[in-house]
């Protein structure tokens, strides 16, 4: 069996030493409609202690994980130990108004202001503006005194010790990076056994000094379950064609005897430019699960006919049919 330590990198010139590997709390918001399954209360809290008392320092969430239910969820277990542990590094983002998708910096505020209450705490270490390609206009995001405005404001004000972009089409994104100044930034779903599309993205940010995490590496799930178990890619239910170079990948680690989880985390934690991965958990075994892949032996051969497989530089979500969490 594979150790669970997990190594410290720092994040960007933050200040912050965060753990390779960073607990995603998407899954016990219960959000179905995402990953194909629910979760209760007493799981999700169950999963957040193993996370407190785990390897990793490190835990992302979100507001609109589950309608605020990630963020709830967490926040029982934070009163339930009387704060955030000594060391630990809490993430949560701004999120726009779930009503009107205004990005503004009256909906920023809110949407922080509503973050803490949930999880009960007055500051995290790291905070994102999430998801600006859903926004109902874009310029909310980027003009003065619109969404980014207000995050950094909230920097100023002592309310975070970091701040950061976390969205998904790439195209979006690079506009918002060129111009301005992040301690990190997260990818999901576009940097994975199977597909490269933020691969230049990647390359621009850790160039600039920005943390690079890089969230989603089992591509939605599928590379941690198996695409017989799990016939799903990128959150949604998956054609043949779209499965076959997954099972490329699973035909090579079969051969090796090595899981396809970890060779779909180590993919991404391998790679220098990368910061942190972010692997969403849902149950307590998943928190040391993750680390194990994290330090399972993989031969050099089984890399090498890794690298010989085709990927794909498509947006991975260009035909998503999106669900807004309820």
């Amino acid at each position: 069996m594979a150790t669970t330590s997990l190594e410290k990198a720092a994040l960007g010139r933050s200040g912050l030493m965060v753990s390779r590997v960073c607990c995603g709390t998407g899954p016990i918001g219960h959000m179905p409609e995402v990953y194909g399954h629910g979760s209760t209360e007493e799981l999700a809290y169950a999963t957040v202690r193993a996370i407190f008392d785990g390897p990793s320092n490190f835990m992302d969430t979100s507001r609109n994980y589950g309608a605020g239910r990630s963020e709830e969820r967490i926040g029982h277990v934070i009163r339930e130990r009387g704060g955030v542990p000594d060391g630990f590094v809490l993430a949560t983002k701004l999120d726009r108004d779930p009503a009107t998708n205004r990005f503004d910096a009256a909906a920023m505020r809110r949407s922080l202001e509503t973050s803490f209450a949930a999880l009960g705490v007055d500051k995290v270490s790291l905070l994102h503006l999430h998801d600006p390609e859903y926004a109902a206009d874009l310029d909310e995001v980027t003009k003065p005194g619109g969404g980014l405005s207000e995050l950094y404001r909230i920097k100023a004000e002592g309310l975070c010790d970091a701040v950061g972009l976390a969205a998904g089409r790439v195209d979006v994104m690079m506009p918002i990076l060129e111009r301005f100044e992040f301690d990190a930034m997260i990818t999901h779903n576009r940097f994975t056994l199977v597909n490269r599309n933020a691969d230049a993205m990647i390359d621009y940010a850790a160039g600039k000094g920005i943390a690079v995490i890089n969230a989603a590496p089992f591509a939605g799930g599928v590379f941690a379950k198996g695409s017989a178990a799990s016939p799903r890619y990128v959150y949604q239910e998956a054609s043949e064609a779209m499965l076959q170079p997954v099972r490329a990948v699973e035909s090579i680690c079969a051969r090796y005897g090595v899981p396809p989880g970890a060779v779909a985390l180590q993919f991404s934690t391998r790679d220098p430019r990368i910061t942190s991965t972010i692997c969403g958990v849902g149950r307590p075994e998943e928190v040391t699960g993750v680390a194990e892949w994290a330090n399972w032996p993989i031969p050099a051969a089984l890399w090498d006919e890794i690298a010989a497989l085709p990927a794909s530089s498509d947006d991975p979500e260009a035909t998503r049919n999106y669900v807004a969490p309820s």
